[in-house]
């Protein structure tokens, strides 16, 4: 798929539209984004597709993802854009532009893990061409942060910067070299400041979504709870979810160690 072909207007994404609640955007809240604003916990539930299930995933889709409220309210959808033979041959490995719109389909983030060969390595992800990075951009064009991997031996260890690449937060996961199927209960990364490395109330999870979706699909659900937050921590927020879905989900799904193999 050509990177102008991305299909940004979704069928039928007005049907669960979040409602208007009329508060007045935060200044300096990018256009789009005031729901997000709003938002003190996000939903993001990956969509199944049918082929993936049919043929055991051996023809990879891109990745569907439908952002909602805590009441299942849809604000935004996010769509992958990746080239086909970059998802067959690459896996979870690949480039990635994830493309974030309205329920009017009006692109509102988009956020972009550019390919690197042998990257993904959490024992020397420090190195500039082994560690994962990812740019978001709100509006388009315009770059309001980064998220990038570390070195970690076991665990999954990213760092949030702004636009200046000054850090934000650190996001740690436990100390598990492996997620499988068997995790029955919710897996979370843990959210500290940067500064003083104080553990804060914000997390991202993934949660558990019952033996039939777990077993039988490669669809997950994230959940970021990031109270007080201002709207472009929550935009960084909202991309990680995208970032660790596939460094660390895919991984899993497709036989790696699940925490920043």
């Amino acid at each position: 798929m050509q990177m102008s072909e991305v299909i940004l207007n979704q069928p039928g994404q007005a049907k669960k539209g979040f409602p208007d609640s009329g508060v007045a955007p935060p200044p300096g809240c990018p256009p789009g984004l005031e729901y997000l604003a709003q938002m003190e916990e996000i939903y993001v539930n990956q969509k199944v597709d049918l082929l993936e299930m049919i043929t055991d995933s051996a023809i990879e889709i891109p990745n569907r993802y439908s952002i909602e409220n805590s009441s299942g309210q849809r604000a935004y959808f996010a769509q992958e854009e990746s080239e086909c033979c970059n998802r067959m041959c690459c896996g979870p490995d690949r480039g990635f532009i994830m493309h974030i719109t309205t329920n009017d389909g009006r692109e509102v983030i988009r956020c972009e893990r550019k390919f690197k060969w042998c990257a993904g390595c959490c024992w020397c992800a420090d190195s500039e061409t082994c560690g994962w990075e990812m740019t978001v951009e709100a509006p388009i064009g315009t770059v309001i942060g980064y998220i990038r991997q570390h070195s970690s031996k076991w665990q999954t260890h990213l760092t949030l910067y702004d636009a200046n690449r000054q850090k934000l937060y650190d996001i740690w996961s436990k100390c598990c070299p492996i997620f499988c199927v068997c995790c029955i209960e919710d897996i979370n990364f843990h959210v500290f400041d940067a500064r003083s490395q104080n553990k804060l109330e914000s997390r991202i999870y993934k949660k558990w979504s019952g033996w039939a979706r777990e077993c039988c699909t490669r669809a997950d659900l994230l959940v970021c709870e990031v109270p007080g937050m201002d709207v472009k921590e929550k935009a960084l927020f909202l991309c990680t979810t995208f970032m660790l879905d596939v460094m660390v989900f895919e991984t899993m799904d497709s036989g790696g160690a699940g925490a920043g193999s």
